[in-house]
């Protein structure tokens, strides 16, 4: 992904609001399988760090884009945004 598809993912998820939640239990199976089934419909959004997990967002969003075979577009403080392109039903054009 180069800088200019990055800035363009970062554009479109700045007014988006977190979809997951990630708190106390940290990355369970459950939650890394909900966000795989939400690339089914979204192919970009953000989810939340909860205060009470003790886990790096930095770490939590690495795991998360290799188990769901996504993207990190950014961790700002406590919220990840990811992106995986939907070759079915693709709604978001990045620039070349």
């Amino acid at each position: 992904m180069t800088s200019k598809q990055r800035a363009y993912l970062k554009s479109l998820a700045s007014t988006m609001e977190p979809i997951f939640q990630i708190g106390k239990a940290s990355l369970t199976p459950e939650v890394t399988e909900a966000i795989a089934e939400a690339f089914h419909t979204h192919e970009l959004f953000k989810v939340a760090v909860l205060k009470n997990c003790m886990d790096d967002p930095k770490e939590i969003a690495a795991i998360l884009a290799e188990r769901t075979q996504s993207q990190v577009v950014q961790v700002i403080g406590k919220k990840i945004i990811l992106y995986k392109e939907n070759k079915d039903n693709k709604k978001i054009f990045l620039p070349k």
